[in-house]
């Protein structure tokens, strides 16, 4: 693209938006270790948000947002960084690239309206990168890419533009095409040959990097000869895609299409997320102010993707469901706002990360908070009115005051106590609500228990605060096995929950095994006979009872049936030995599993008139219900999972092989989208512990599964007597 005035925003203040139009969110996309936080600082320092790389004008760190990590390699959670580029404020989401933390990928993506996909020159495009393309498309996101890591020795601009267009042109090969070509220097000792500078393929012009400011000059032969021959696919692209019905016969007849003209339709077309442009970007190196393509890239930015005002008009609902009038991006209009992100600062307590689709957000106005439709996962709906605090800017590790933050903005909001990610702040007299995005579910479990008895008086609050700031996260008491269970999407989540849990909490815990609800089962019809008598001084106790004890159908509970005559039993103590072979069987009778689908028959027994007691008949019951457990064999039953597992097609052998190795039945497949298979099956939850990491390994990144509780079946003979002997040693099943 051509040229335009360089308008930095100045280091060290707040920047605001006046209007819509002269906002841009866009949120960067990739794998780790592709360079997006690189590419942020770069873009900070060619902007003139920072005065020197990875350094603000008041000493805190651009790269510094991670609070866990402390390390720009490893960058996980969402993060915003404003800059300021021809009058136009840039708010940057960068996202984290590992699986792990794709909730904070969404929140990115749901407060964008542009994505920018950094792919590095040297490692290629990763399954779930090209996942993430899929889903901007199918929505229609405007979207560009940025290729980094050109300084690798390895790398190769040209080749790794063309598998972009591979890739992400699969479609449509003419809508993914570089905008500029390399600008190679002298080989160095290894063969590399290092970029220094771009040559525009509309402009037909060279942008020299070499001194640290870009220079622009007019090519040599030998570079125009390089520009001309890829400039007529450039444009024969942008003209595919113009309004202009006549351009493409124009051009095609030899007129020489105005560049002014071409540059629009690129522009317009970026902007519908129909055209996608390749760039290239690296940083400053030895104190030069501008990275390699950031101005570029700052350039298409402002003049290629769209404004919020150009937005669909968002549906919303009244927190009772009931419809309300869509809403645009008006500053004027009913105050839309949803928060994207949550986080807890040591300092000022919890800030939430707003975005504003309609309406203004003022410091210390009474706010609506409607949400969200996740209790499963720990998080309560709300709908309740809470006083916001100060509006923020956020630029690393500091916080700049702003005084509103209009439709299409972001901003950081102090002091809302009870909102969390993915509620809708809207004004307090006319409630709405916005649908929420699609949360990924946490299908890892992670069982924990307090360190010490400190810890344990801190734990509830602890935990309860922080899946406050993490949807992805979900806590459980589990009621069978009695374990406090942390879901999560990835281990490395799981390192960092407990991490936040420990610094910013104050609360230490201890991971533990974590356990499956195993149950018990009779395999054949037992009787028993309770004999509970003691005559040792004082008060005896006197109870005898004989059971029949038979195998149910699966899911049938325990059944218990009085067949009492003669009143051998008397019938008071009748409902004592019902409650005794129930809490026998909820204790287990051969393994210490809860026993179940089966039905237990009173048949006979004695009581003394002086000596008999409920606790006597209660201590009988039990005691039969153990004699006629030793009498026939007893079947462990494990519970079994559906599964439904989504995988590219090339991966459904892998996948289906795995599951058989977990002692999986698959029931069935199915196309679940263009390329993409769903394999439904039954797998022991046994052996689906890690399933979501060892799916992601399988897949190469690519797979997503769901999981829901089928029914319990008897284990297999030589897993069930391990149970036994674990349980003979203390040490349960998990």
């Amino acid at each position: 693209m051509g040229p335009t005035s360089h308008q930095a925003g100045a280091a060290g203040r707040a920047l605001t938006a006046d209007r819509p139009d002269s906002v841009r969110n866009v949120v960067l996309v990739g794998h780790s270790g592709a360079g997006k936080t690189t590419l942020v600082e770069a873009l900070a320092l060619t902007s003139g948000a920072v005065n020197r790389a990875g350094r603000v004008e008041d000493g805190g760190t651009v790269s510094d947002y991670d609070e866990i990590e402390q390390r720009r390699q490893r960058s996980i959670q969402l993060s915003l960084v404003p800059v300021e580029w021809a009058g136009i404020k840039i708010n940057i989401l960068d996202t984290p690239g590992y699986a792990d933390f794709v909730g904070e990928l969404r929140a990115g993506l749901r407060a964008a309206d542009a994505a920018l996909f950094v792919v590095s020159a040297s490692d290629g495009i990763d399954g779930a990168t090209r996942m993430v393309w899929d889903e901007c498309e199918a929505v229609g996101m405007p979207r560009a890419i940025v290729v980094t890591h050109l300084e690798a020795a390895r790398s190769d601009y040209s080749q790794m533009a063309s598998v972009c267009g591979e890739i992400f042109g699969a479609d449509d090969p003419d809508a993914v095409i570089p905008l500029y070509l390399p600008l190679h220097g002298t080989p160095g000792p290894d063969g590399h040959r290092p970029v220094h500078g771009l040559l525009g393929l509309l402009s037909r012009r060279v942008y020299d990097y070499t001194s640290g400011e870009r220079a622009e000059r007019d090519p040599d032969p030998e570079e125009l000869a390089l520009i001309d021959g890829a400039r007529s696919r450039l444009i024969e692209g942008i003209i595919a895609e113009s309004e202009d019905e006549t351009l493409m016969d124009r051009y095609l007849g030899g007129e020489d299409i105005d560049i002014k003209t071409l540059v629009d339709d690129l522009e317009r077309a970026v902007a519908r997320g129909t055209f996608h442009p390749v760039l290239m970007a690296a940083p400053a190196t030895d104190g030069a102010r501008q990275g390699l393509g950031t101005v570029e890239l700052l350039e298409l930015i402002t003049g290629g993707f769209p404004t919020p005002a150009e937005r669909a008009p968002l549906a919303v609902t009244a927190p009772d469901g009931s419809p309300r009038p869509d809403v645009t991006c008006d500053p004027a209009g009913p105050l839309v706002a949803e928060v994207v992100k949550t986080s807890s600062d040591p300092y000022v307590g919890r800030v939430s990360l707003v975005r504003v689709f309609s309406g203004t957000l003022r410091p210390e106005e009474t706010v609506h908070v409607s949400g969200h439709g996740l209790e499963d996962r720990g998080h309560e709906d709300h709908d309740v009115d809470e006083r916001i605090g100060a509006l923020t800017s956020p630029f690393g590790k500091q916080q700049r005051t702003l005084g509103t933050c209009i439709a299409g903005d972001l901003a950081c909001v102090a002091k809302l106590t009870r909102a969390e990610t993915g509620d809708t702040l809207s004004a307090k007299e006319a409630p709405l609500l916005m649908e929420p995005w699609a949360m990924p579910e946490p299908l890892l479990p992670l069982a924990i228990e307090a360190h010490s008895k400190a810890d344990e008086d801190k734990l509830s609050q602890g935990l309860a605060r922080l899946v406050a700031e993490d949807p992805t996260m979900r806590l459980e008491q589990n009621p069978h096995t009695h374990q406090l269970v942390l879901w999560s999407l990835g281990e490395a989540h799981q390192d960092v929950a407990l991490e936040r849990l420990r610094t910013r909490y104050g609360v230490q815990v201890d991971p533990v095994p974590h356990k499956v609800s195993l149950r018990e089962t009779f395999g054949a019809k037992a009787a028993g006979r309770g004999r509970h008598v003691k005559q040792s001084g004082g008060h005896g106790q006197f109870a005898i009872c004989e059971i029949e004890v038979e195998p149910l159908p699966p899911g049938s509970g325990i059944e218990f049936v009085d067949k009492v005559v003669g009143g051998a039993v008397p019938r008071q103590f009748i409902p004592s030995v019902e409650k005794g072979v129930r809490a026998q069987a909820a204790r287990g009778v051969a393994a210490g599993y809860p026993l179940v689908d089966v039905r237990i028959t009173l048949l006979d027994g004695k009581a003394h008139s002086v000596d008999s007691s409920d606790a006597a008949f209660q201590t009988a019951g039990a005691l039969a219900l153990r004699e006629a457990a030793a009498q026939t064999p007893i079947h462990l039953l494990e519970p079994v999972a559906e599964l439904d597992v989504v995988v590219p097609d090339e991966y459904v052998g892998p996948v289906m092989s795995d599951l058989a190795g977990r002692r999986g039945r698959v029931v069935g497949t199915e196309q679940a989208e263009s390329g993409r298979t769903r394999v439904r099956a039954e797998v022991p939850e046994i052996e689906i512990g890690r399933y979501a990491v060892d799916l992601r390994s399988v897949s190469h990144g690519t797979g997503r599964f769901g999981r829901g509780y089928a029914r319990h079946e008897p284990m297999p003979p030589q897993l069930a007597d391990k149970v036994r002997e674990q349980a003979e040693k203390g040490s349960p099943l998990t």
